[in-house]
């Protein structure tokens, strides 16, 4: 093994099956290497043949990433990944990390692979989670009647946590079936129904395939679709909630698209946050509330709707903006009126970015106005009428017209 300071950094991903399952390039990348990286298990499965030094990821990974890099400059190094290190792996850190220049990376057959190939399930049919650093409830926005998931295990008690999660929200009828060592000898499948999960904690390494099987529709469930303006009984909160038809047209301005940070100050209950990120999973939000209260409402919506990344800040705008990355919209639900808000707003959104301010007073009302003349855009008056009963008949009961201002930022705009 020669030392090479200018050799790219070989990422090669390694199955449960070990070494007999790498290509002769993922081979000849690991014995040429004079520094190899990985976990433990990961490690283990290395044979006498490859003499490299062997160095343990510390914890937590991602910091330790440039650091470790520098320590063994000058040398051959290879990094051990699971399976496709691009899927779910060290391999986006790496190429976040060093860019994709100094990376030769070796793919294995990934986990989902190997478990659509035993299951019979078309790749692109099946949609994945990952549980692997994340919260339980992520798996939540990907629960509907008939899809396949495949979900990427923290540990071996993932299983049953899936299942406890599938019973509570209606989805208890659902298969399972845990598929462990995947690729490896000790292969195995176990069996079963998220209602009466029977298995104990098995092997840690292993992808969970659940065939989404909603339970009869109650009438007091609310049903939750893709589209913005889910029911307003999805959503705890204490009047402070931007209804349910005026949100579909509040979502409809902002626009999310995949990858997009999206401001919600004035959070209220994180309504309009929770469905821009439900949107596409690569969406982002921040939401910004000044009552503490409130903000672990937002925190609690966020978790029972499936995007437990949503940031929460508690502090009154515009003070606590100050820091937040820059958004690519800006909603404005609350608190107008306050000093300087919808100028630092302006301000911090980038060229091309959407502001979407509602309101329903008089006072903010003028304010919109006086922004619609400066800057264009749209000024819109939202009115939703329900059907209600009227003494032995029914009549439309009129909800407070909204005052929606939304505007797109010019290249080159300034404060």
């Amino acid at each position: 093994m020669d030392d090479d300071a200018s050799a790219p950094v070989a990422v090669v991903g390694i199955g449960a099956d070990g070494w007999a399952g790498l290509t002769a390039a993922s081979r000849e990348a690991l014995t040429g290497a004079a520094v190899v990286v990985g976990g433990p298990r990961q490690l283990e499965l290395l044979p006498p043949e490859v003499t490299a030094e062997r160095v343990a990821w510390p914890s937590p990974l991602r910091p330790a990433v440039p650091g470790l890099i520098a320590a063994h400059a000058g040398r051959r190094i290879a990094v051990l990944a699971s399976g496709d290190p691009m899927f779910h792996g060290i391999g986006r850190t790496l190429t976040e990390v060093l860019g994709a220049d100094r990376l030769r990376v070796l793919p294995h057959p990934s986990s989902v692979s190997y478990a659509c190939a035993r299951l019979g399930w078309a790749v692109e049919d099946a949609d994945v989670v990952s549980l692997v650093g994340r919260p339980l409830p992520a798996l939540a926005g990907a629960l509907h009647d008939g899809r396949r998931v495949l979900v990427l295990s923290r540990d071996a008690d993932t299983p049953a946590a899936v299942a406890g999660l599938l019973r509570e929200r209606g989805y208890g009828a659902s298969r399972l079936r845990v598929l462990e060592q995947l690729g490896s000898a000790r292969e195995r499948i176990v069996d079963g129904t998220a209602g009466d999960w029977p298995h104990p904690p098995g092997d840690p390494l292993n992808v969970v395939a659940v065939e989404c099987a909603a339970e009869p529709a109650d009438p007091a469930v609310p049903r939750l679709g893709l589209v913005p303006g889910l029911p307003d009984t999805a959503y705890e909160h204490d009047g402070q909630l931007t209804k349910r038809h005026v949100r579909a047209a509040t979502l409809a301005a902002l626009a999310p698209a995949p990858g997009e940070l999206l401001w919600d100050v004035g959070g209220g209950s994180g309504s309009i946050a929770v469905e821009w990120m439900r949107a596409h999973r690569a969406c982002r939000a921040v939401t910004v509330e000044r009552d503490a209260v409130r903000a672990e409402r937002i925190t609690r919506n966020a978790l029972a709707l499936g995007v437990p990344a949503l940031r929460v800040v508690t502090g009154a705008a515009p003070a606590a903006l100050d820091g937040l990355p820059v958004p690519d919209a800006v909603f404005v639900g609350g608190g107008l009126t306050a000093p300087g808000l919808l100028e630092a707003c302006w301000a911090a959104l980038r060229p091309g970015g959407r502001l979407v301010a509602n309101t329903v007073t008089l006072e903010s009302e003028a304010l919109l106005a006086r922004w619609y003349a400066r800057h264009g855009g749209e000024l819109v008056r939202l009115a939703v009428a329900h059907a209600a009963p009227v003494g032995g008949f029914t009549g439309w009961r009129q909800a407070m017209p909204v005052t929606q201002w939304s505007a797109v930022k010019p290249a080159g705009a300034q404060p």
